[in-house]
Order: C-alpha cells, then structure tokens, then sequence
C-alpha cells in the first residue's frame, strides 16, 4: 500500500488507518458553473491493481465542513477516475459519487443526519464497477454501477479531502482489497493445464 498526496499526519495499526485531512484538498476536474480547475490533491491511499478485485472498508469521520468527503476511489489515471462516499453538504451527510472521464460528474443521495460509520463495498469485474453501502452494519443496499475502462491497471484505496475546510479526522478501519481472478483469466489458465 502506497500514497498519493500523503498527509502530514496519519497514522495505522493492523485493523486502522487514522488520518487528518489537511485543508484545500480535493479530486475534481474541470465541469461547473464557469470552473476551470482541476483538482488532484486529495489523499490517496491504496495499491495497484491488474485486473478485477473487491474492495471493502468501514468509514469513520468528523466530516463537518461544505465538501469535505472521505470514501474509495479506482484511478485508472488522473483523467479517468471515480470515488465514492460520504461527502458534506449544505449541512448534512450524503452518499457522495464522482465518475470522472475527463470532466466530473457528481451524483448525491441522502444520508441520515447521524450515524456512526459508513460501510462501502465495491467489485470491479470487467468494465463494470458495483458500489454497496451500508450503514451501522445494516444491510448493504446497491448504489451505483460504473463504467472504468477494460484491460487497465488501477489504482484503489481509501481516499479522504477537505475543498473548503480547515481539515478533519477520519478513520477506514478493516480495509481490504482482494483481487479476484476474472473467468477469462480462469479459462486461460485452464487451457494451460
């Protein structure tokens, strides 16, 4: 496991990784209202992936500021991207997505106004991406199924930014990521025996 735009400060054990996110950081390219900008300065922290994989983490944070946002995130590059999680907004959490293919698009769904942590499972097969969220250990409900491009090396992990705040403590406790052989892999190496 590695980091994009490590933090300051950070820290990890076995089952934790606590970190405090630091101020005007952000994933963001290009679309809004007259904004230019791109943003590529949020935390990253994961692993490169060849092929399909799951991916699983509990999120913990004291998100409180407009935009602050701590989830997943798949990069297939810094143009071809999503991530995916509790983001704040207007005075509230949300369920958060952004799938990026050059310009950002931005879905949200409501989210109670308290809660301890938010679970968020994905499963990357082919070129499709399935997001599963729960809350509290309640059941998993299906959120969203995205496209990222077949064939291309990832980069997946836990991602954390504070666009408008000063910064916010966030745990993703029990984190893991397991690739998983595709059937076309399965069938190749069949072949072989």
């Amino acid at each position: 496991m590695e980091w994009m735009n490590e933090p300051t400060e950070w820290s990890s054990n076995e089952r934790d990784l606590n970190i405090v996110t630091e101020a005007s950081t952000d994933f963001w390219r290009v679309t809004g209202e007259g904004i230019k900008a791109v943003r590529d300065n949020g935390h990253l922290f994961g692993e490169m992936i060849a092929g399909d994989f799951d991916l699983s983490v509990d999120v913990h944070g004291d998100l409180k500021e407009q935009y602050d946002q701590a989830g997943v995130m798949v990069r297939v590059d810094n143009r071809q991207w999503f991530k995916t999680g509790i983001e704040f907004l207007d005075g509230r959490p949300r369920f958060s997505t952004v799938v990026t293919f050059d310009y950002s698009n931005w879905m949200l769904t409501d989210l109670p106004d308290s809660f301890d942590h938010l679970s968020i499972r994905i499963s990357h097969r082919g070129n499709a991406v399935e997001v599963h969220r729960s809350l509290d250990g309640a059941p998993e409900e299906f959120s969203a199924q995205l496209y990222l491009p077949p064939g291309r090396e990832t980069f997946a992990g836990v991602m954390c930014a504070a666009p408008k705040g000063g910064g916010f403590d966030v745990s993703f406790r029990n984190l893991v990521i397991t690739p998983v052989e595709s059937a076309s892999q399965s069938h190749e190496s069949m072949k072989d025996q």
